[in-house]
């Protein structure tokens, strides 16, 4: 059962690695190609950014949970 469990939280956290690389990618090109932040500045905030929207906030998951599916009767 722990095997399960354990497989179950390193696919979550290979699927967040992969989606923090695409919300990154779009937040990060403006600032880089205006040359506001360098690209390991820019790289570093969008990677301490989503850590710390990941373990703080959970209004997307609400947001999910009450307006958008409806749960089954």
């Amino acid at each position: 059962m722990h095997e399960i469990i354990l497989i179950i939280v390193a696919l979550a956290i290979i699927f967040e690695i992969s989606n923090g690389w695409n919300d990154s990618a779009n937040a990060i090109a403006t600032v880089i190609s205006t040359r506001v932040l360098s690209p390991f500045q820019a790289v570093a905030l969008a990677a301490c950014m989503n850590i710390l929207g990941a373990f703080f906030s959970t209004e997307v998951a609400k947001t999910i949970g009450e307006g958008v599916v409806s749960p089954m009767p």
